[in-house]
């Protein structure tokens, strides 16, 4: 009987991982068979390399929005992640347990707020701030990247937080007992031995920034055009995508089908070179 169970409990595990695998197989299957029979009439380079994004007259470059996407990520990861480190190290190491228990819920709490809210806190607050303060339009790339930024903190505090929390106690007490101050220990002892934990929270977060549509859509200005400053408007693949999906027919579906092939295969490459960076300076 307990054979029983515990083969049903591993066949449950099974089937639920194999069906994960399923639902990610359908769904890159039905993006590719949509996107795919573009490329038969077009070339992807003239695709990827072009900069004028006319489907009327049948004209699909898709660069710029390339340029937006990585220029907004790369902004909300150097917004996210020196500030989620360095919360993540006050919340580890300088913190009661009591005060810790409370403040890294409420912190996950953010990343269950709806990204419609923390648009329109882009465009209430910050965009008049920037706009006001710095130039342009407000709605540009240096707002999406701090909106951005703070939307991806939930996660790289919360795993970087755990991450510290695991490495063993007496790495500290070894530091401590050699004579290196607190911040030497954290920088040179606690860091480097979580910086797996670390790096994954960044990656983490690196897809969550990348894969963002509503509150990009709603602050980055979505102009089809190369950035010159970071107070210039742009327009991301995911925003492109969803902003022109709900009218395209033929051409230009296919063509937006297309660019989901594109941003699936750059987000691939780019966790690929992530976890190729975190094994290599794991070993």
């Amino acid at each position: 009987m307990k054979y029983k169970k515990e083969y049903l409990v591993e066949s449950s595990i099974r089937i639920i991982a194999f069906s994960t695998i399923a639902i990610l197989a359908v769904i890159t299957l039905f993006i590719f068979s949509q996107g795919m029979p573009f490329f038969f009439g077009h070339t992807i380079s003239g695709m990827v390399l072009g900069l004028v994004w006319t489907p009327k007259e049948g004209v699909f470059g898709i660069f710029p929005m390339i340029v937006g996407s990585i220029l907004i990520t790369i902004g909300a990861l150097a917004v996210g992640v020196p500030l989620g480190i360095a919360c993540a190290i006050y919340l580890a190491e300088f913190t009661h347990k009591r005060v810790r228990a409370v403040l890294k819920p409420t912190i996950e709490l953010l990343a269950g707020i709806p990204s419609v809210v923390y648009g329109f806190i882009g465009i209430v607050v910050l965009a008049p701030f920037v706009r006001i303060y710095l130039g342009g339009s407000g709605l540009s790339i240096l707002t999406a990247s701090v909106v951005l930024g703070i939307m991806i903190l939930p996660t790289v505090i919360s795993v970087s937080v755990d991450a510290l929390l695991a490495v063993p106690h007496s790495y500290k007490e070894g530091s401590i007992a050699l004579g290196a101050t607190e911040w030497q220990t954290i920088y040179r002892v606690l860091l480097p031995a979580a910086k797996s934990g670390i790096l994954a929270g960044v990656i983490l977060g690196l897809g969550r920034a990348i894969g963002e549509t509503m509150a990009v859509i709603m602050i980055s200005g979505n102009a089809v055009k190369l950035p010159g400053s970071p107070l210039d408007s742009v327009r991301t693949l995911t925003s492109h995508i969803a902003l022109e999906m709900g009218y395209a027919m033929g051409d230009h579906r296919s063509a937006l089908f297309a660019s989901a092939i594109i941003l699936f295969l750059f987000i691939l490459t780019l966790n690929v070179i992530a976890m190729s960076i975190m094994k290599r300076r794991i070993k």
